[in-house]
């Protein structure tokens, strides 16, 4: 079973009315951090209430997370980082 080390970043909800005109801001600064390959996966709760992301070192989630667009239009009100230990079983 592999044993990595993943920093989650849980975003909270702001004003999801202005996420469609932020998206492509968004996606674009989502797609240069999952290029860099320190952005594993991202998406919203089913609910709503919040995001989240997950990334491969601390440092990454803290740059991904503080200069996202949806943070800085307000779409994300605020967000922290948490260490996660992931556990995956092995492919047999």
């Amino acid at each position: 079973m592999g044993n990595s080390v993943r920093y989650v970043v849980f975003y909270d909800s702001g004003d999801l009315s202005l996420a469609a005109e932020n998206f492509p801001a968004h996606r674009a600064w989502y797609g240069e951090f999952m290029a860099r390959g320190v952005l594993l996966s991202l998406g919203p709760f089913t609910d709503r209430a919040g995001s989240m992301a997950i990334c491969t070192t601390r440092e990454a989630a803290e740059e991904f997370a503080a200069g996202d667009p949806f943070l800085r239009a307000g779409v994300v009100s605020g967000y922290h980082v948490r260490e996660w230990h992931e556990a995956t079983p092995d492919p047999s």
